[in-house]
């Protein structure tokens, strides 16, 4: 008998290519500076949802649902992130966060704005400078737009 895993691994193994990379899961690890406070930040003032907790009481480390993504908080680093490091998170509604995270104190890089694409983008740092875009998509945006039912282009 043969298992679904199985079935799915000689599914995908015809329709790899040589040097084509089979990703099963992925996640964005973030060393910080002081791993009790992110930790603090992304669980409580946040509020991501826990995937999965490790470690000892001592050394922690936690992975937070990201959408369809992974953030793991664990270990230690002293130096800061670079700005090229930077997180995307979409929300209902991004003007409801804003009021929630100044209220806790969160650092507001900039507050929400319509940019020329039609998204509705907030900005906030973690407590490493992490640069966070919290964005909202407007009903009318093209990103809700059912592409299924659409005529084919031509």
């Amino acid at each position: 008998m043969v298992s679904s895993a199985e079935s799915a691994d000689e599914a995908t193994a015809g329709t790899l290519q040589d040097g084509d990379v089979d990703v099963l899961s992925s996640r964005i690890l973030l060393r910080p500076a002081d791993l009790g406070r992110s930790l603090e930040f992304y669980r409580d003032v946040l509020g991501l949802a826990v995937y999965r907790e490790f470690g000892t009481t001592a050394d922690p480390g936690v992975v937070f649902f990201l959408g369809t993504g992974l953030l793991e908080v664990s270990g230690r680093d002293a130096h800061a992130p670079g700005r090229s490091l930077q997180i995307w998170l979409q929300v209902r509604n991004v003007d409801a966060e804003h009021e929630r995270l100044a209220a806790a104190g969160v650092q507001v890089l900039r507050p929400p704005v319509t940019e020329p694409w039609g998204l509705i983008e907030m900005w906030i740092a973690d407590p490493d400078g992490i640069r966070i875009v919290l964005v909202e998509v407007p009903a009318d945006h093209p990103l809700r737009r059912d592409v299924r039912s659409a005529p084919p282009r031509r």
